[in-house]
């Protein structure tokens, strides 16, 4: 096997990893392709009434390693095209060859990193469901519920301020300023209990 040969298995290699990963993202199968993990940061949400309560539920966001499936099969396609178009086409020695080839993979393979950790890997780009979970959420009472009636609720989600419609669980008055906490979430309107009566305080 000569160099051109290797070069060109490792663009062919790069190339149809390319287009499956290409593909896989396309019919949303991305999550089963195998690849390596590296450093994970986690940060946690909390949720409550204007940041004085916090929610059970908590989100994690994990940074993309730099060695991964994407980065590598580019690399691979990088590195072995510029090295068969090298070795077929200019006289240089197989040693400046070789580093320039691994140059340009690496620059091809930091491209598509960056653009994964700058573009889909941001925290708008992740949403995870349990940061949006209304069961449990500790709020403030906004606007008066009236008894058998419908008021309003404040809290804090996913890093910003919200409000929301709100109906009493036993169908009773809650007046301003009371903190209560949402027991179920249904059509657009939070169900919620005084926080007293969930503690038992």
């Amino acid at each position: 096997m000569t160099w051109s040969d290797f070069y060109l298995i490792c663009f062919a290699v790069g190339f149809l990893f390319s287009l499956l990963s290409f593909v896989g993202g396309s019919l949303n199968l991305h999550a089963h392709w195998p690849h390596v993990h590296g450093l994970h940061v986690h940060v946690g949400t909390a949720h409550g009434a204007g940041g004085t309560a916090a929610h059970p539920h908590g989100g994690a966001r994990d940074s993309v390693s730099p060695f991964n499936f994407f980065t590598i099969a580019i690399f691979l396609a990088w590195f072995g095209g510029t090295g068969y178009l090298l070795t077929r086409y200019s006289t240089i020695v197989f040693a400046l060859g070789l580093a320039i080839s691994t140059a340009v993979g690496l620059v091809g393979a930091s491209i598509v990193f960056i653009f994964l950790a700058k573009v889909l890997m941001t925290p708008e780009a992740l949403m995870d469901p349990a940061d949006y979970e209304m069961v449990g959420v500790v709020a403030r009472i906004s606007s008066p519920v009236r008894e058998n009636g419908t008021g309003e609720i404040i809290y804090s989600q996913a890093g910003s301020r919200r409000a929301c419609a709100a109906r009493s669980e036993d169908s009773v008055a809650i007046e301003r300023d009371a903190e209560v906490v949402v027991t179920r979430y249904e059509r657009g309107i939070a169900y919620i209990r005084r926080w007293e009566e969930v503690t038992g305080e």
